[in-house]
């Protein structure tokens, strides 16, 4: 009996470290890839690649506890991979909450998977019930990255500091530039006040939902699906009056509909794939990806199954090349959704394949120059806040 209270306190380590590994063990067993780097290109792709402003609309890296300055061996993106890459913008989301038995078609909001990643990520305690200390956190923590990264990460803010970035990168390209994101407006907790807090954390584009729907409006994946509630609409006002730019991802038909009916700057989707080459609960019609583009905003194609209908570069340039048919080239970005659970064809390391199969599929290096990039920039350059 003596050795019980012993082997009670042995089982209570064991399990703490198992609850404290795990969240490692998901980055690994979720954020995958179908070919392992090296990713070896042709020559002139090479040459082009090294050419080009490189951005991409959407990476949930600051989920997981990986350290973004040091290289790993697991998931999509760090900074020394991401440099690798020749990524110029890098746009950063902060994922809040997740519903258990996540699927595309119909989600409530009244689960989390999110609550045990964070505790067993031992992150501050205020974030383990507060959605918005959530996103804050995260800000935080890339803010702290860019802070240690001897000027290789540079946080974005205004079209003043992102000419400045660009006039230093067109110098010295081994650096980048963070724009922060909300994977949905969940952290606002029904308050108007939050849009505000967010902004001067850092955020400057704001997803409207994600998985499930919430107080701003429906989710493509929720179960009602509905378009801007009462208070969505003084959230779309809020957001523009603060120059933050609104992201469509995730967000459903009618949502999509009445964003569209009361916007007077552009819109953007940061990671998505479209009817035309994939079907999908998610995925943008050919009415809404021609709407999304009359704004003047960018849609960006995202690199997984459920977006483009195969893990492959031919899959990801046959939905570039549909969508830049349909509204144009200028409105055609990159928006990976690394780091967000998916299983991609390669990590960010591997970009340049993605510039040869551009070519490969016949569109000019001025083509190919806006779609890994030069509308990104432009659109940020025109409508983030000025100073």
């Amino acid at each position: 009996m003596r050795k019980l209270p012993l082997i009670l306190a042995l089982l209570v380590v064991i399990g703490l470290g198992v609850f404290f590994t795990l969240p490692s063990l998901l980055d690994r067993q979720m954020n995958t890839v179908e070919t392992p780097p090296p990713y070896p290109v042709g020559q002139p792709a090479q040459q082009l690649h090294k050419r080009l402003f490189v951005a991409d609309l959407h990476d949930d890296a600051l989920l997981w506890q990986r350290d973004l300055l040091k290289r790993h061996d697991f998931g999509h993106t760090d900074l020394p991979r991401l440099l690798e890459g020749g990524v110029a913008l890098q746009v950063f989301s902060t994922v809040t909450k997740t519903p258990r038995n996540l699927n595309y078609d119909h989600n409530g909001s009244d689960s989390d998977n999110i609550t045990l990643l964070v505790m067993a990520q031992r992150w501050p305690p205020a974030t383990w019930n507060s959605l918005l200390q959530r996103a804050l956190y995260q800000s935080e923590r890339l803010h702290q990255a860019a802070a240690a990264s001897n000027g290789k990460l540079t946080l974005i803010n205004t079209r003043q500091q992102l000419a400045e970035f660009i006039s230093a990168w067109q110098r010295d390209p081994q650096r980048l530039a963070g724009v922060l994101a909300t994977e949905g407006l969940h952290p606002l907790e029904g308050r108007l006040e939050n849009v505000d807090r967010l902004y001067d954390a850092g955020f400057r584009i704001t997803g409207l939902t994600h998985f499930f729907d919430n107080e701003i409006g429906g989710s493509a994946h929720g179960l009602e699906q509905g378009g801007l509630t009462p208070f969505g609409r003084r959230v779309v006002a809020r957001l523009e009056a603060k120059g933050m730019l609104i992201d469509l991802a995730h967000a459903s038909k009618a949502l999509i509909d009445d964003v569209l009916s009361v916007a007077t700057r552009p819109l953007l989707v940061s990671h998505t794939g479209v009817e035309g080459t994939c079907p999908g609960p998610r995925n943008l019609s050919d009415r809404h990806i021609q709407r999304i583009a009359a704004t003047g905003g960018v849609i960006g194609i995202g690199y997984w199954d459920a977006a483009v209908c195969e893990t492959s570069v031919a899959a990801i340039v046959k939905a570039i090349r549909y969508t830049a048919d349909k509204i144009g080239v200028e409105h055609v970005a990159l928006g990976s959704d690394f780091d967000g659970t998916i299983h991609a064809p390669f990590d960010t390391t591997g970009l340049a394949r993605l510039t040869e199969g551009l070519q490969q599929a016949g569109f000019s290096e001025t083509d190919i120059a806006a779609i890994m990039g030069g509308n990104v920039q432009r659109l940020l350059l025109a409508n983030l806040p000025e100073r």
